[in-house]
């Protein structure tokens, strides 16, 4: 994800590729927001991140994406490498991949580590194909 936002300005970063409204601006946001979610909420049982306290949260179910247009490109980057740097140190940090979660999914049960990873593996694999299509279309960067 940060390889195809490099490079490109607030206003690049906000343009939909239609007849969606999906932006790069809110592909960060949203990892950054599920990375949290996941690894520092569900799993480690920590407060949300500090930049999450303003959010509208589940009131707006696409406050990520929706928000994200008018935050600065560079502050949506640092957001998704924290976030990202927070799960490896948690990961790091558990004896294995079978420990459960502190704190259950929204539908009721616990998950071990090992869900959370396949999870975020498949999460991020979606968004970085939304991610390659609205970079082509933005600047015609296309590959890694």
């Amino acid at each position: 994800m940060l390889l195809k936002t490099d490079g490109l300005t607030g206003e690049q970063l906000a343009r939909p590729l239609p007849p969606a409204s999906l932006t790069l601006a809110g592909l960060l946001n949203h990892l950054a927001k599920v990375e949290d979610t996941w690894f520092r909420v569900r799993f480690a049982g920590l407060p949300e991140a500090a930049w999450r306290a303003d959010a509208a949260g589940p009131a707006e179910p696409d406050w990520d994406f929706d928000t994200a247009t008018s935050v600065a490109p560079e502050e949506l980057r640092e957001r998704y490498r924290t976030a990202c740097a927070a799960s490896r140190e948690i990961v790091a940090r558990s004896p294995d991949l079978d420990r459960l979660s502190a704190r259950p999914r929204r539908d009721g049960p616990h998950v071990d580590l090992r869900w959370i990873l396949i999870h975020m593996i498949e999460e991020t694999a979606r968004h970085a194909g939304h991610a390659d299509l609205l970079r082509e279309a933005i600047d015609g960067v296309v590959g890694e």
